[in-house]
């Protein structure tokens, strides 16, 4: 069973169904900056989050609180396990919120007896809280959208390596930390999403194609504290390198239809209402707009096609949402099945076919929809360079205006 180790207050409160506003936290100028306004308000949830709905600017006696009943609730479970003679548990910190996850939780629970006990809240207040707690943590995995955040959390060294056989079969080399310390587990495309009325698809072509004069005023993009953004960014700054990088952003800020505002799926709501021809998002973002019981939402989407860039030269940005053992959980077996559970074929499947994410592992079809969109090649990168230049992707960013 899945458990809850918090109250639902403000931080710690377990959505029913997310996005990248809690998988996805907004990075400011610095690391403990989240994404309220931006992911919060951009998706009902990555990030993220239904981009990863997080909550921020919590009170810290709030979350002392919290940790005091989590470390209650833990003991409590700890003794509840062993006395019914099930496989343990595992303590979850995770800024994802969707249904797909707990279901998956709950699935690992019945084929392993561990039960999975969820703490959910920002990312990056999360991996403070792991370096808060030290060697005291009850934190076994944490789970978050975006190799910059993943990469965060190896930097503050609340994650451990991890020798899994498993991992590395399921997990292509890219898509997971150099040193085994994280692991990605499902994928999203940076895509564009134009309105056909307004725009013909030959008309589009590449990321660098947006900062011509042509499209002045007509490009949709949410703010530079955005983590999608800045890894997008990153990825720049590793294919083009630091000048070229900072051309493209300041001519996409030239290009602006409006001032940066809203996630993901604000912009897509911008472009079906006419504010821009064309906007940048998050591919799994479209997917739930159009499979959305909010009729405005499959309305706005119904209207808007998905374009990948780059399919002649370097390849659509691609970044993921991934796991990490904690350098300090009780429970290090029982993590690591967990994680590998997350990268079987099944959890895969589900993954894709309820969230409209990539699946990492190569063995797992996309679903229909995603295989509706067509086959595109994806930058060639090792995802760990997002995080390595996310300072220098933010740096540019601030010297080009781009808020």
């Amino acid at each position: 069973m899945v458990t809850a180790l918090i109250p639902a207050v403000s931080l710690f409160a377990l959505a029913a169904c997310g996005g990248d506003n809690a998988e996805e936290t907004n990075a400011g100028n610095n690391a403990a900056e989240t994404e309220n306004t931006a992911e919060t308000n951009e998706e009902p949830e990555e990030e993220e989050a239904p981009e990863e709905n997080e909550a921020e600017n919590t009170e810290e006696n709030n979350m002392g609180n919290e940790e005091e009943n989590a470390d209650a609730e833990n003991e409590n479970g700890s003794e509840e396990a062993d006395a019914d003679g099930e496989g343990g548990e595992v303590n979850l910190y995770t800024s994802r919120h969707y249904d797909t996850d707990e279901a998956l939780y709950e699935q690992f629970t019945e084929e392993t007896g561990i039960e999975v006990n969820v703490v959910s809240g920002d990312a990056d207040e999360l991996i403070q809280r792991l370096e808060r707690e030290g060697e005291a943590t009850e934190g076994d995995v944490f789970i978050t959208a975006d190799a910059g955040r993943l990469h965060r959390a190896k930097e503050a060294g609340v994650l451990q390596s991890v020798d899994s056989e498993v991992l590395n079969e399921n997990i292509p080399e890219n898509y997971r930390d150099a040193d085994s310390e994280w692991f990605g587990l499902t994928k999203r495309a940076r895509v564009l999403i134009y309105d056909p009325e307004r725009v013909d698809e030959s008309e589009l072509s590449t990321y660098d194609a947006l900062t011509e004069e042509e499209w002045a005023d007509r490009v949709l993009i949410r703010s530079s504290e955005n983590i999608y953004n800045q890894s997008l960014m990153a990825s720049f700054i590793e294919l083009k390198g630091e000048e070229e990088a900072r051309n493209w952003a300041e001519g996409i800020v030239n290009n602006m239809a409006r001032d940066p505002q809203g996630g993901d799926r604000d912009q897509a709501f911008g472009v079906a209402a006419g504010e821009g021809d064309v906007a940048i998002m998050n591919s799994y973002y479209f997917g739930q707009m159009l499979n959305s019981s909010e009729q405005e939402e499959v309305d706005a989407a119904e209207s808007l096609e998905v374009f990948f860039p780059d399919q002649d030269g370097d390849g659509t940005h691609v970044n993921v949402s991934g796991a990490g053992v904690t350098a300090n959980g009780p429970n290090n077996e029982e993590a690591i099945e967990f994680v590998e559970f997350l990268s079987s074929e099944e959890a895969q499947g589900d993954f894709s076919e309820a969230n409209y994410e990539y699946p990492v592992n190569p063995n797992v079809e996309p679903s229909e929809l995603l295989q509706s969109w067509g086959d595109f090649e994806e930058q060639d990168i090792d995802l760990t360079i997002l995080g390595e230049n996310n300072a220098q992707a933010l740096m540019l960013m601030n010297e080009v205006g781009w808020q």
